[in-house]
């Protein structure tokens, strides 16, 4: 009897989920845009500089914020929620540890973000682990580290045991100054904002971000205390403080689950609403849904994406930061456009390692071609290095049917995408990677007629999926502490 359930229990351990679609069919309906991933994990973070209460609606019930909040539950953070109504109460009353432990390397890359959070707040030395996220680029961590310093931290990159570790601190206080950042990139203007919050003086960060979810953060941050404006010419102007409040706060929602939705919509020849979807930070990929012969309809709540008529290729795209044509909406939309007439061209500006996906798509019947040399007009970093990050897609292209595995976030949600518009059936897996950005999207998609259903196939001993999302299963959902939610 013992043996018999050693063995049933094996059997368990050597199951996955996976998705299984059969492709063909239009998707019509309704589906709510949940917020946004890249701003709810952030402003988790940016909490952590006071003691005060703060409360969150609309938050996406996702794999990054599941990690984050055991990441701030591990700091001292106390949290509540009420994942069907989207709401979190969050507080960290002292901050317990200053020690970010190893086993969150690769989770994600909100470690790196704890530097500028508790360098102003906690008088002990900071050690956090290497980044992670999804494997598109380098995305190095170097843009931070200078920024940090300029504000009087010093960071000290060290090797562990089994990976490397920043270990930080700022024992004569952090001090405002001018910053300009040699790349408007997001995580390190995050990180300069959060440091600088609480720095003595003003301090100036010049080229920074300009994301929706950078402009959610400093409202969040005017809200907890900070002094805080943004011009029209990426430059911040933070104005140290240390006097904080409570704040509520409703999470803006994600433009790119949103966009990715539409574009589904509109290749598979149905008509979708996304509700919360918000014209003001989806400008430049309107104007692209509208080249390549998609229409919409912008409304009060959310706007509806539809077919309307031929899908007309020859567009030529570059990725390129806030109010760009944005890097995680280049996926789906090449998808879109194996549907259109023609040929059309990507240049990936962004990130050097983003079409790893394509090799896939080929495989379900795109016409897609990778180049090394920049096809477009755009100063690029990566000219001359020999990434392959410009493309031509020709379409119309019958796809077909696959086994696929998801090599990353936004790749995940193009794989599903492309299974929908393809003759046959599609198994799916890697959905760790889909589950960290995209709320309930097999119910969603349901909703809208999908045939897609969500199912345990066995695997094999040993694959990268018997090991789990990088071997942080045990934080899929965190213990959340007793800590009731006001309304």
């Amino acid at each position: 009897m013992l043996v018999q359930e050693t063995a049933k229990v094996s059997t368990q351990q050597q199951t996955r989920e996976v998705l299984k679609i059969e492709g063909g069919q239009p998707l019509k309906g309704n589906v709510k845009a949940a917020g946004a991933k890249n701003s709810i994990t952030k402003l988790l973070v940016a909490s952590l500089l006071s003691d005060k209460r703060c409360i969150f609606y609309n938050v996406p019930d996702i794999g990054d914020v599941d990690v984050t909040v055991a990441l701030c539950q591990e700091i001292g953070m106390e949290v509540s929620w009420d994942r069907e109504a989207g709401v979190m109460e969050v507080v960290t009353p002292e901050i317990k540890t200053s020690y970010i432990p190893q086993s969150f390397s690769g989770a994600n890359r909100i470690p790196i973000l704890m530097i500028g959070a508790l360098l102003g707040r906690t008088g002990d030395d900071i050690i956090v682990p290497t980044v992670g996220g999804c494997k598109i680029g380098k995305r190095s961590v170097d843009f931070h580290i200078r920024a940090l310093e300029k504000l009087g931290a010093e960071i000290e990159y060290r090797n562990m045991r089994r990976e490397g570790a920043y270990f930080a601190s700022a024992h004569h206080g952090l001090k405002g100054t001018l910053i300009e950042l040699p790349y408007p990139s997001v995580g390190a203007t995050e990180n300069t904002i959060l440091a600088s919050v609480t720095a003595r003086g003003n301090t100036v960060i010049k080229n920074a971000a300009t994301e929706p979810e950078i402009v959610d953060l400093i409202l969040f941050l005017q809200k907890l205390g900070a002094i805080i404006t943004m011009d029209v010419d990426r430059t911040i102007h933070i104005q140290g403080t240390r006097r904080f409040y409570e704040v509520e706060h409703t999470v803006v929602p994600d433009r790119l689950e949103a966009a990715s939705f539409g574009m589904a919509a509109i290749a598979s020849k149905g008509r979708v609403f996304v509700e919360g979807a918000q014209h003001a930070n989806m400008v430049t990929f309107l104007n692209k849904v509208r080249e390549v012969g998609g229409g919409f309809n912008v409304k009060t709540n959310g706007i509806e994406f539809f077919y309307d008529g031929p899908l007309q290729g020859g567009l030529h795209i570059e990725t390129d930061v806030h109010p760009g044509f944005t890097t995680d909406w280049q996926q789906p939309f090449v998808v879109l456009l194996t549907q259109a007439t023609g040929s059309s061209v990507i240049h990936e500006t962004v990130y050097e390692n983003r079409f790893g996906y394509t090799e896939t798509l080929v495989d379900m019947g795109a016409d897609v071609s990778l180049f090394q040399q920049c096809l477009g007009g755009k100063a690029c970093r990566f000219a001359s290095h020999g990434h392959y990050h410009s493309l031509i897609v020709k379409g119309p292209t019958h796809l077909h049917g696959r086994k696929i595995t998801i090599p990353d976030l936004r790749a995940g949600f193009s794989y599903v995408m492309a299974a929908l518009l393809a003759e046959g059936g599609s198994t799916i897996s890697g959905l760790r990677y889909l589950d960290r950005g995209y709320e309930n999207v097999v119910t969603k998609l349901q909703g809208l007629g999908a045939n897609v259903e969500r199912v345990q196939e066995p695997i094999v001993p040993g694959s990268e999926d018997a090991e789990g999302p990088y071997g942080l299963q045990q934080l899929r959902r965190p213990k959340l502490a007793h800590c009731p939610i006001q309304r």
